[in-house]
């Protein structure tokens, strides 16, 4: 199938250029664009700036594990990234995902074209995307989407801040009447190699729900839906070889079993949505549209062995493995006045969105406390929340040029707040057994008192945008946003972009850009405690630190400033007989005081003015964000599309995407007494994310029957990590390829049944070394994009009246 489909593509290419041209995209019927410029009727192909448009058709056949929105996204645009990792804490809950190989507070999300807050938690015992306060693309239920168009360039000057990589923008269903259900069940269906076993787990339930209510009022729609999911967890260990540091006495008790849990924890999940619009006159609307999400998610932690440190013999005698857990709920809210009418089109709007995660563990101990200590903690909570307003204008002037130009303006204030609150005393108190036992929650001490924080900051923004066909086959857009925050510098971001089609249907494009994202202020404020390979390859307690603690200070951290970004980008577009589209884009993005969390410090190589510090707060290890490295990121995106018509009584579909980014860091400033940046977070930015993706899609469709075949190839991923002294085990895991496929009958006019496989030959990334398998228990690492639970296979059945 792939090679019919590469096949059909070289074959359209030919047959295009052999024949007459047609007419110009924008005067086609392909979906007219809200994301990239604010000029009128441009289409993807038709924009200066390349933009991926996503329909909920191929939403619907994205064969998503669990059901998960941004998982499905990554398996339609190469050029987005989100790895399922494992062991992970938070991430482990709430995934972070890349666009053109940046950070994942690196891209910019609209919903409906007003930004989307961000989580609450910074990911930082992830590998991808570590320390960052992502969007939570989960939070947003995939039955309430109508199309998704994905923005890859730089777009500060007329978004502002975090859109350094580009812009995801959600556009919900408006359909107003029809009511919509589907239900689906999924489970992992794998042959395990490192155990020898055929597993299956991760039963997965997913119901959705849509309707259009009736309002009674001409031009008025509401649309309303829910999503349910329920996932049981993945185990994917090998077997225990118990590690030498440990004590002997444990290899008869747990020796050769499968200790360990990596894989996905267990979640259940309950999103509810809206949106709808009414007429408050014959020129004005009022419209809103919000989001719900509750979700309780559980992660895995690493085992404790029976006799040691981190145990007490008497509660656990076979050793146990903590459960850290997730209550995770996010509300977002937008209510607003448009019109157009009139000679301006206008907007103004009210954006609210909140996210709240409140963490736990379970399943475990705190063995200073002795036998008496409580097996389930309260770890802490977080909550970010996010309040805009908005007033946007444009309109189309006649100014002697060929085609009208557009002229847009706005207006922005933003409140962001972010607060944090203990733990349970008990999950971090030194108990009377401290001399000889670990003190605090095993997997999750709780956060202190006076790690608490309550932030906030007030930010006033201005933007202008001008759009105009220069000739006939030219056409500029510039943009330029000056922004004002109550904790940061004055930033002025710009942009310019050109299209020049020098034959029909044949055009060049490229812009320049300069974008900024100011430090989240979770990662300004956040603090937590979690276990992760330190010294010597044993597990450490690492408290990630606020850049204003005590320790942080006299470490080096200093005060946060705003990540500065200056992009390129060019590229040609096709547009030929035969709905033959073809388009390449080159850009590189180099980032300024690039915000990271530092080089895990141990107590051990501190200065010893600072070591007394460590010992009082019972830290072992630590770390803290800082903006010491620069750094510069050069891809390509290829994207070819190809439809034919009667092909065995159908219609075929066939596409190739192709998205290489290269990241290298340009400077470091390791500031203070310790190395901020070394072998471990160069490596989580320069090698830890594939380099390249590549999709090739085949979707074949007639009245009663579709098929789909997908091919991925996922790139080649490095892990290096420092265990001291000088041992720093590395392995570059190879590339691996992908196949998922879907098969539906049209049952009815209103029924729909479906099935698929995704990984459908059951492919696994290679096996971890002996120096980096944790002796056996973690066979697989979380870097590549293929996963670690193998084949998954689901079916399900849609009705629609």
């Amino acid at each position: 199938m792939a090679g019919a489909a590469l096949a059909g593509l070289l074959t359209g290419m030919a047959a295009a250029q052999d024949a007459a041209p047609a007419t110009p995209a924008a005067d086609s019927d392909e979906e007219v664009l809200v994301t990239g410029t604010r000029a009128r009727g441009r289409t993807a192909v038709t924009t200066p700036v390349p933009v991926d448009v996503v329909s909920k058709a191929e939403l619907d056949q994205a064969g998503a594990i669990g059901g998960d929105f941004g998982q499905a996204l990554q398996n339609i645009v190469p050029s987005f990234n989100m790895q399922r990792q494992s062991n992970s804490g938070t991430a482990d809950i709430i995934r972070p995902a890349q666009l053109r190989g940046m950070s994942p507070d690196q891209v910019l999300v609209l919903v409906n074209g007003k930004r989307r807050h961000t989580t609450s938690v910074t990911t930082t015992e992830a590998k991808t995307g570590r320390g960052t306060a992502p969007v939570d693309f989960n939070s947003i239920p995939s039955n309430a989407i109508k199309r998704i168009e994905v923005l890859r360039d730089g777009a500060g000057a007329q978004y502002g801040s975090d859109a350094i990589a580009g812009v995801v923008n959600v556009i919900l269903d408006d359909a107003p009447e029809g009511i919509e259900i589907d239900a689906s069940y999924g489970f992992h269906d794998t042959s395990f190699a490192p155990t020898q076993q055929d597993i299956t787990d991760g039963e997965t339930w997913i119901i959705q729900g849509s309707a259009g209510i009736p309002l009674g009022v001409e031009g008025a729609f509401l649309r309303a839906g829910f999503e349910y999911k329920d996932r049981n967890q993945t185990n994917r260990a090998g077997f225990d070889q118990v590690p030498f540091f440990e004590d002997p006495a444990n290899i008869p008790l747990v020796g050769g079993k499968r200790n360990f849990r990596p894989g996905d924890g267990a979640t259940e999940n309950l999103n509810v949505w809206f949106n709808g619009a009414i007429p408050v006159d014959e020129a004005m609307e009022f419209y809103a549209f919000g989001t719900y999400n509750d979700r309780n998610a559980e992660g895995t932690g690493f085992f404790r062995y029976p006799v040691g440190f981190q145990n007490i013999p008497s509660v656990y005698p076979n050793g146990y493995r903590p459960i850290t857990t997730g209550d995770n709920r996010d509300i977002a809210l937008t209510a607003g006045l448009r019109s157009d009418a009139g000679a301006w089109d206008w907007d103004v709007s009210a954006n609210y969105g909140r996210n709240d995660f409140d963490g736990g563990v379970k399943h475990t101990i705190n063995p200073s406390l002795g036998p008496t200590s409580p097996t389930e903690f309260f770890t802490g909570s977080f909550q970010n929340e996010l309040f805009t307003l908005n007033a946007d204008a444009s309109r189309e002037f006649d100014i002697g040029l060929a085609t009208p130009a557009t002229l847009a303006f706005g207006a922005e204030y933003r409140r962001e707040a972010f607060q944090s609150h203990a733990g349970d005393p008990l999950s971090y108190a030194a108990g009377p057994f401290a001399d000889s036992l670990a003190i605090g929650a095993q997997a999750g001490s709780g956060l202190r008192p006076e790690e608490e924080r309550d932030l906030n900051r007030d930010v006033v923004s201005v933007y202008a945008e001008f759009s105009a066909d220069l000739a006939e086959n030219l056409f500029l857009d510039v943009a330029g946003r000056y922004e004002n925050s109550s904790d940061y510098d004055d930033t002025l971001a710009g942009k310019a972009a050109l299209r020049w089609e020098f034959l029909p249907n044949l055009a060049l494009r490229a812009s320049v850009s300069n974008s900024f994202r100011a430090p989240s202020l979770v990662q300004v404020g956040f603090a937590t405690s979690s276990t992760s390979f330190g010294a010597g390859g044993q597990l450490t307690s690492v408290g990630t630190l606020s850049v204003d603690d005590p320790l942080a200070r006299a470490l080096g951290a200093q005060d946060l400033d705003a990540e500065k970004a200056l992009a390129y980008s060019a590229g040609f577009t096709a547009t030929l007989p035969g709905s033959f589209t073809f388009s390449v884009d080159a850009y590189q993005i180099d980032v300024d005081d690039r915000i990271t969390l530092s080089e895990r410090i141990d107590a051990s190589s501190a200065p010893l003015s600072v070591q007394p510090i460590f010992a009082a707060r019972n830290i072992s290890a630590a770390n803290f964000f800082t903006n010491a490295i620069d750094t510069q990121t050069q891809g390509i995106d290829v994207v070819i599309t190809h439809a034919f018509d009667e092909v065995l009584g159908g219609q075929l579909n066939l596409s190739a995407a192709f998205s290489y980014a290269d990241t290298d860091i340009t400077g470091v400033r390791n500031i203070g007494p310790v190395v901020v940046i070394g072998v471990e977070e160069s490596n989580t930015i320069e090698g830890a994310a594939p380099k390249e993706r590549f999709i090739l899609t085949a979707d074949w469709t007639d009245d009663v029957l579709s098929g789909l075949v997908r091919l991925t190839y996922q790139g080649e991923a490095t892990r290096i990590f420092n265990f001291g002294g000088g041992f720093e085990p590395e392995q570059t895991y190879g590339g691996e390829w992908q196949v998922d496929v879907e098969g539906s009958w049209q049952v009815t006019e209103n029924i729909n049944v479906y099935a698929g496989a995704s990984n459908l030959f059951d492919q696994y990334p290679d096996l971890s070394s002996a120096d980096i398998n944790y002796f056996g228990n973690l066979p697989y690492d979380v870097l590549s994009p293929i996963g670690m639970n193998g084949r998954y296979l689901y079916m399900g059945v849609r009705t629609h009246f």
